[in-house]
């Protein structure tokens, strides 16, 4: 099966690459053709496109040809640069740039809308830059595979573009953003999205607020949770960054009724959308003020305590001697007592045999501790038992091992029990890398979300 898998994996990549150079040959074939004989600017193919919209008032030839001499930058080829990029492509902007620096992977698919299954293990830029000229062969597509760090500051810098699309997932990359934008007075199309509610506003549109004006010092970084933590709907992304495409071709035409000064708000439990009045650009702002004292980019990381993407960062916070390597877990689990600290909803979705579970945020109230308690409390009466005796042995040491998701929180709990269980015979050892280490070395079929 797995020779068969490999042979038609080859055989697929053959094809696309043939796919590829028919599609290179029919855009040149296009370019090669007369120019229309009934439209000074339009092609006959691009009237009879866009003919639905620019039979709007508001769009009509000349928005259309705004369109197409228009260049965006989208940051972001996910959930909501997918659905932006699509709905912009469609429309026409003539010049699109999509920046992202991650690959596709399977948790992408449920709302990554451009990219499909075969596209997972490739760079999302160029995912998303082939199905955006599919859609559309009369538009320029460019993927750039860059970090959002001073790559971006030298591209922003480089190309005058009409627009800038906030479709990132960090602190560090929005105020990067911000900044540069504001400093080549670009308007900013911001979008978030998290479970079921999604915010989008305009940034620095027609002396409009800028990001600094609401939040000039950022949050602490425990306080902002992603989607990679927090999960999101596809859906609601999709609305989010459907409407950042719609707040685009707005600005490109001059329509009235830009976002800027205010903050929608989407909620998708209830369908419900409210708009809600921004406070006016701040005199005194750091970037956009009357009297700015940033002028060039700074180091958003080290400003926001953050790195700039929504990757986990690991941590390591505990001695050698309170670590054990995952491949020892499967004899762990005949052995001792492992408690998983993930919630209650993660662990219902995939979980080790023979483990407890017992969240983090649980373990560090009084009623956790007493649930664990009471299950190092079992063990030990099973291993008195075990030696026959007819008593609970107070001085009979228990292991227990602590599993979470990346081993982040069972570092955490290890940490946090080492310093608060209050029986000195129970030793806590972190279960290194956790289920993604799992995964990776003893059992690759153990879904890694």
């Amino acid at each position: 099966m797995t020779d068969e898998i490999k042979a038609l994996e080859e055989e697929i990549a053959s094809i696309q690459v043939t796919l590829q150079e028919k599609k290179a040959r029919l855009l040149q074939l296009k370019s090669e053709a007369p120019p229309c004989p009934y439209s000074d600017i339009l092609s006959s193919e691009e009237v009879v496109r866009y003919s639905r919209q620019m039979l709007m008032p508001q769009i009509s030839m000349l928005g259309q040809v705004a369109l197409k001499n228009s260049q965006v930058l989208i940051v972001g080829a996910g959930g909501l640069g997918c659905p932006a990029s699509l709905y912009l492509a469609a429309a026409g902007v003539g010049d699109i740039h999509i920046v992202d620096y991650d690959e596709v992977e399977l948790s992408n698919l449920h709302r990554q809308i451009l990219h499909h299954e075969g596209d997972i293990g490739v760079l999302k830029v160029h995912s998303a830059s082939d199905k955006l000229r599919d859609i559309n062969s009369n538009i320029n597509v460019v993927p750039h595979h860059i970090h959002a760090s001073s790559s971006i500051v030298e591209l922003i810098t480089k190309h005058a573009y009409d627009v800038v699309l906030d479709c990132s997932d960090n602190a560090p990359t929005r105020y990067l953003l911000n900044d540069i934008c504001v400093i080549h007075n670009i308007p900013l199309v911001s979008g978030s999205a998290l479970q079921m509610e999604g915010q989008l506003t305009v940034y620095h549109y027609k002396n409009g607020p800028c990001y600094r004006c609401l939040f000039p010092t950022p949050p602490p970084p425990h306080t902002v949770t992603n989607c990679g933590d927090g999960g999101v709907l596809g859906a609601v992304a999709g609305v989010v960054g459907v409407l950042q495409a719609l707040e685009t071709v707005k600005i490109l035409t001059e329509m009235d009724g830009v976002l800027s000064g205010r903050l929608l708000l989407f909620d998708g439990s209830g369908t419900n959308f409210r708009n809600v009045k921004l406070r006016q650009r701040v005199a005194e702002c750091a970037v956009c003020g009357d009297n700015p004292t940033i002028t060039t980019p700074i180091d958003y990381e080290q400003f926001c305590g953050s790195k700039a993407h929504d990757k986990v960062v690991d941590i390591d916070m505990l001695k050698d001697e309170e670590n054990v390597h995952v491949q020892k877990l499967d004899h762990l689990l005949k052995e001792g007592v492992v408690v998983d600290v993930r919630p209650e909803l993660e662990f219902a979705m995939c979980r080790l045999p023979n483990t407890v579970n017992l969240p983090y945020a649980r373990i560090k109230t009084n009623k956790g501790l007493r649930e664990l308690k009471e299950i190092v409390k079992s063990v030990k009466k099973g291993n008195a038992d075990d030696i026959f005796s007819t008593y609970l042995k107070e001085d009979i040491f228990v292991t227990v091992y602590v599993l979470c998701r990346r081993g982040n929180d069972s570092q955490r709990s290890v940490k946090y029990l080492r310093d608060n269980f209050p029986d000195s015979s129970v030793k806590f050892v972190n279960v290194k890398g956790g289920l993604h280490a799992y995964s990776k070395f003893v059992d690759s079929t153990f879904p890694v979300y």
